[in-house]
């Protein structure tokens, strides 16, 4: 596994300089991840980060993880990882930063380069999986490390002020899409809880009643306002209306009236039980004016 970049004139690259200095050259691949080292560059120490990032994948494989796709944009400026389908940027790892980069002679699937962090200036080494593309990778980053080196002896050393300018402004950027992509994603979560509170809520006009308050002894409040039939009880049941008087004759279901002997005439009964009577309508009557 070795990948040197030897700056001859009369090299032949895949290609044209406008295509990596103005635009990128996008592959696909599988990430395997990164993993720290503790050397710059070197064969033994890209080998062991890769035989051990294998290891850490073989794993998940068999605990039903799939390897994850990325897009690769390889430019002068640097490699950008990014997420296939929502073209997230996962990883901008700067050319200059970018200390070594090598494929796998033994399996020519794989290929891998070391780059600084940005911010713990550690050196983390990126394995990638690639069936038919690995040693095509591997050429276009050197070929991009050929053209910046052309670039920085033209300018004089100034172009490398003006690409650590741009790569911080890269950087910015690239925080700014993750911090709006954040937004975005608790925005969505706002709406579909609200949505989902909306739902679970009644109509307006459909509010239930609320249940009378009760004193210290647990019984409803007399209110002189509420009508007594309105007003439910301990268990939530109405109370029997009062019943009506009414002058109205009822009648029975066989359509007979039914029986007053205050109402019968005086020869329908015998004297002494036609008596009595009279004497007990004198006492109702009496009792009725007293109310």
């Amino acid at each position: 596994m070795n990948r040197a970049f030897s700056r001859k004139k009369d090299k032949t690259w895949m290609h044209t300089p406008e295509a990596l200095s103005k635009h990128f050259i996008p592959y696909n691949a599988k990430f395997l991840g990164s993993t720290e080292v503790e050397q710059p560059k070197g064969t033994e120490v890209v080998r062991d980060a890769v035989r051990k990032l294998k290891f850490a994948r073989h794993i998940k494989k068999s605990e039903g993880q799939k390897i994850p796709k990325v897009e690769l944009q390889i430019s002068i400026y640097g490699v950008k990882i990014l997420e296939p389908k929502t073209k997230e940027v996962q990883h901008n790892c700067q050319l200059h930063r970018i200390s070594f980069c090598a494929d796998d002679k033994t399996d020519k699937r794989i290929f891998t380069f070391i780059c600084k962090d940005s911010e713990s200036n550690k050196h983390l080494c990126y394995v990638f999986d690639s069936e038919k593309c690995a040693e095509e990778i591997t050429l276009t980053i050197g070929q991009a490390f050929d053209l910046a080196y052309r670039k920085f002896l033209e300018s004089g050393g100034k172009d490398v002020e003006t690409r650590k300018q741009i790569a911080g402004l890269q950087k910015r950027i690239q925080d700014l899409e993750t911090e709006n992509m954040e937004l975005k994603n608790k925005v969505q979560d706002l709406e579909n809880q609200l949505r989902i509170t909306q739902v679970s809520t009644s109509p307006a006009g459909s509010m239930t009643p609320k249940s009378p308050s009760t004193d210290i002894f647990d019984m409803i409040p007399f209110s002189p306002i509420s009508h007594q039939s309105s007003m439910p009880t301990r268990n939530g049941t109405q109370p029997p209306p009062v019943p009506s008087r009414s002058t109205e004759i009822k009648r029975d279901l066989f359509g007979a009236e039914p029986f007053d002997p205050f109402n019968c005439g005086a020869a329908d009964f015998p004297p002494d039980i036609q008596s009595k009577l009279d004497e007990m309508q004198r006492q109702r009557w009496r009792g009725s004016k007293w109310d």
